[in-house]
């Protein structure tokens, strides 16, 4: 596989927990397993979601479970100048349009089609405000999510994931022109990750599955921009009492970090590791050991393409 450069990417909106580590230690393994680097990134482009100190408690967990990165931490709230030279770069070359919708606007617009919620309760924006924003002010900035810059012809993105194998996603359908800029002046998460995973050399993105259809819009991006496509894997999700994802939205636990190795432990054994060293230090090598015939080992070739839907 090569060395590669991994990255754990948490949102500073509460700490770490049960599901979170183990996305945090699928990189740092998919990392280590290549002698390569891991590194740190605070998330928090999102700052009214943000909880203050919480990024520094983030440090303080990893640090507890053995998983320090190899370079000082980025937070994306710092970052802002690079942001607006990508959406700069779009918005030259005709891929973004303002946007004057309000959320409302928007499901109402996909009332009158008949089109119901769909992906989670997100909207499908359905280009509004692509021929113009008929002399109101634009509240957001969007990419055309089709395959033209004319906003007709539609897109269809494959990709393989190392874990859930080969991926494909109409764009225009499933997802309709996505936020870049949002209507209250904060960068859009879609942006953000993209710039900062070519800033910082990212090869190997080793993310929760939630965070599979996030894909997509990322390679397209990529693509625009004229950035590096990293290899991407989605871990398993850890599911709640109710079945449910396990996520700081629902209310779930602080990890308990009392004893640092049996959280370890659990976090391996999700993805399919089974640890059996005395020390932290110890488990932590065994599962750098074990990785490669392990979710790291679920490897299809890496490949993207990007092409008009057949008629």
């Amino acid at each position: 596989m090569g060395r590669g450069i991994g990255r754990f990417a948490p949102s500073p909106t509460g700490p770490l927990h049960a599901g979170s580590l183990v996305a945090a230690l699928a990189s740092w393994l998919d990392a280590r397993a290549q002698g390569g680097h891991w590194l740190l990134r605070i998330e928090d482009v999102d700052t009214p979601r943000c909880v203050p100190g919480v990024d520094q408690l983030i440090l303080q967990q990893l640090a507890a479970v053995g998983l320090l990165p190899d370079a000082p931490p980025v937070w994306q709230s710092q970052r802002g100048d690079l942001y607006a030279q990508a959406l700069a770069r779009l918005q030259q070359d005709g891929w973004v349009y303002g946007c004057a919708c309000s959320r409302k606007e928007i499901a109402q617009a996909q009332a009158a089609l008949g089109l119901t919620l769909q992906r989670h309760g997100e909207l499908v924006y359905p280009g509004t405000c692509r021929a113009g924003t008929q002399g109101r002010e634009a509240r957001a900035w969007r990419l055309l999510s089709t395959a033209d810059r004319a906003g007709i012809e539609p897109l269809l993105i494959d990709w393989n994931d190392r874990r859930l194998g080969q991926q494909q996603q109409r764009l225009d359908s499933a997802v309709g022109d996505f936020v870049l800029k949002r209507a209250d002046g904060l960068w859009a998460y879609q942006l953000a990750v993209v710039v900062d995973d070519a800033a910082q050399g990212i090869t190997h993105v080793v993310r929760g599955e939630d965070l599979a259809d996030n894909t997509p819009r990322q390679i397209r991006l990529q693509q625009l921009l004229g950035l590096p496509t990293p290899i991407y894997l989605h871990t398993p999700l850890v599911l709640g009492t109710n079945g449910e994802k396990l996520s700081k939205q629902n209310g779930a636990a602080a990890l308990d970090l009392a004893d640092p190795l049996h959280a370890i432990r659990q976090a391996a054994a999700v993805l399919g590791l089974r640890l059996q060293s005395a020390t932290l230090a110890e488990a932590l090598a065994e599962a750098v050991a074990q990785w490669p015939d392990a979710l790291g080992g679920m490897m299809p070739s890496a490949s993207v393409s990007t092409r008009k839907e057949s008629s």
